[in-house]
């Protein structure tokens, strides 16, 4: 019996891709522009690789296999001392615009759901934090696995790491994590 052999058409990608590619990127990084640009860059790595499309997958499944490259570039981007230094001047700190509220976090009204938003903010922010006191490649990793849930064989691949190894960085990260957290957070 023959395999069916998908063929690409590029022309209906967006109509029919771009709400499943970005509702994938979203859940795997917070920021809804950042997600848009994304699921945009995986739309011309896709046409420019067009032509290596052996068709042994569908259409989506090739696109998600190249947006998740994406969204792990974006992640080593901004792991690399690099990438948090444009993340960093993404904030105003500084000028006329120092103490601006960010649209997204102006007040609205002062009640009880407030009140636990803000602290569910600032456990985020605390934690946050934690796993950027981690070693590099234990934030990578503690990333890719807990926060994406990428499958511990493409985060292997993709690092060039054993699962034993991704394992312990697993265990070593989540033991730094609770301490810092116990320092930070449930002791203030």
């Amino acid at each position: 019996m023959a395999v069916k052999k998908h063929t690409l058409n590029p022309e209906k990608w967006v109509p029919l891709y771009a709400d499943y590619l970005f509702n994938y990127t979203i859940s795997r990084i917070s920021n809804h522009d950042q997600a848009k640009d994304l699921v945009q860059d995986t739309f011309f790595a896709a046409l420019n690789a067009k032509d290596n499309f052996q068709g042994k997958a569908s259409e989506r499944t090739w696109l998600i296999s190249i947006l998740k490259r994406k969204i792990i570039d974006y992640y080593r981007k901004i792991n690399s001392a690099k990438g948090k230094a444009e993340v960093k001047m993404n904030f105003y700190s500084d000028g006329e615009h120092e103490g601006d509220w960010i649209e997204e976090r102006v007040p609205t009204d002062w009640n009880a759901e407030v009140e636990k938003n803000i602290e569910n903010e600032e456990l985020t922010v605390a934690l946050e934090k934690c796993i950027n006191n981690l070693p590099e490649k234990y934030a990578m990793v503690f990333r890719m696995k807990t926060i994406q849930q990428f499958e511990t064989e493409e985060i292997c691949k993709e690092l060039e790491i054993t699962s034993s190894n991704l394992w312990v960085i697993i265990h070593r990260a989540r033991t730094q994590l609770r301490k810092c957290m116990e320092d930070n957070w449930f002791n203030k």
